[in-house]
């Protein structure tokens, strides 16, 4: 347990909840902001993945998950070519075989999260104004008036953070050239749906990808198409289904029957970003989108911000106001070389989903070789991890 740590988290996402659910098991004393009235997300469906999942089990909340979610079958899990041709099944466990991918909504795994933390840990209705450091602590300003002094400040704002800028010049975004149409129908509007797996097509620049939500009562889809629309990093924007459809037009006759119900849909540009050079000054850390946002072509951006506030939260649980600088650098040391392959092996798989090949074998063939890279996520246990890197720097001490 800490020596009398005061730590803020501001934002209550995925990531700030996992923070502050986290650093509460530890017995420091958190606090998470979020600037909205009420926890919530936009967006649809997200996946937990087995490198998160385990975590999630440790923390008693796995079974939450299996029952708001979809386990994803991993028989009949697949990538498709345009036509429908299967190329290769998807995986989706870890190498035991009993950690499976779950497709969930957002805002279930928010309440998840949420239900796992305190009454009085989260306080709604704060948007952060302000930052100031001195050596000894942290002052937040927020919209309300409020005041809050802390020994360290978590920054888990987002993509778009307010508190990046503090610690850190902010990643230019760099256009991908791809927009994203995303959306969710009830299972019952597309009977012939099955609502137990994972289902990619791709080809010709772009891709479409399936799974259920919600114990299968819904189907969240996403399309990536070329677009020459700057268009916003945004979830809520609305989109004209009659577009998606058409840049779906002559492709598997299951996916026109699927989009064919679709009545309305979101979307938004898809920006990549260079790794950031640092996510720690003084007493103020950045984790999740505020640290590494990340394409979305792994399904990793909710499971790294997990895995970021297990890793935070170890490397916390024993330290005291004096030695918390320190301990940051910790945290960023062991996450930011992880995260960064992660953003990296994200970027590659978008270009093989959009089948920029002039061979096609070749993606067939990387679609197949790259579950090494995957199981690497799978099986990567952060909290081991971070158990390991304390123990080596307290050895190296003594």
């Amino acid at each position: 347990m800490s020596a009398g740590l005061q730590v803020a988290v501001v934002g209550g996402g995925i990531g700030g909840l996992a923070t502050g659910l986290a650093l509460h098991r530890h017995g420091i004393d958190v606090t998470v902001y979020e600037q909205a009235p009420a926890l919530g997300e936009v967006g649809a469906g997200v996946q937990v993945t087995p490198n998160s999942l385990r975590l999630l089990d440790r923390f008693g909340l796995g079974e939450e998950v299996r029952r708001l979610g979809v386990e994803l079958d991993r028989q009949r899990s697949m990538y498709y070519r345009m036509d429908g041709t299967p190329i290769a099944p998807v995986l989706t466990t870890d190498s035991t075989g009993h950690n499976s991918i779950y497709g969930i909504h957002r805002a279930d795994l928010v309440d998840v999260l949420a239900s796992g933390i305190p009454a009085g840990v989260v306080r709604t209705g704060h948007r952060c104004t302000g930052l100031r450091q001195s050596e000894d602590a942290v002052q937040l300003e927020f919209e309300n008036g409020a005041l809050v002094r802390a020994d360290v400040v978590v920054a888990a704002d987002g993509i778009h953070s307010s508190l990046q800028r503090h610690v850190v010049e902010p990643a230019r975004p760099v256009d991908s050239g791809s927009v994203a149409y995303r959306g969710l129908l009830p299972a019952e509007e597309v009977p012939s749906w099955p609502t137990d797996r994972f289902e990619l097509w791709m080809g010709a620049g772009k891709h479409l990808l399936v799974f259920p939500v919600r114990a299968g009562t819904l189907i969240n889809y996403v399309g990536f198409v070329p677009s020459d629309v700057r268009a916003a990093e945004s979830w809520s924007a609305p989109g004209d289904p009659a577009v998606l459809a058409a840049a779906f037009s002559g492709w598997d006759p299951r996916i026109q029957e699927l989009l064919a119900a679709v009545r309305s849909t979101f979307w938004w540009g898809l920006y990549d970003r260079e790794p950031l050079r640092r996510w720690t000054d003084g007493r103020v850390t950045l984790l999740g989108d505020a640290a590494h946002p990340m394409l979305p072509h792994l399904g990793q951006g909710a499971n790294q911000s997990i895995e970021d506030a297990i890793a935070l939260s170890i490397v916390l649980a024993d330290a005291t106001p004096e030695t918390a600088p320190a301990r940051l650098r910790e945290y960023e040391a062991l996450r930011h070389p992880r995260t960064t392959a992660v953003q990296a092996g994200a970027r590659a798989n978008g270009l093989r989903y959009d089948s920029r090949y002039e061979d096609l074998s070749v993606r067939d063939a990387e679609l197949d070789s790259v579950r090494t890279f995957r199981l690497s996520l799978y099986d990567y246990d952060v909290e081991r991890a971070a158990l390991d890197a304390r123990s080596a720097l307290q050895t190296t001490a003594d």
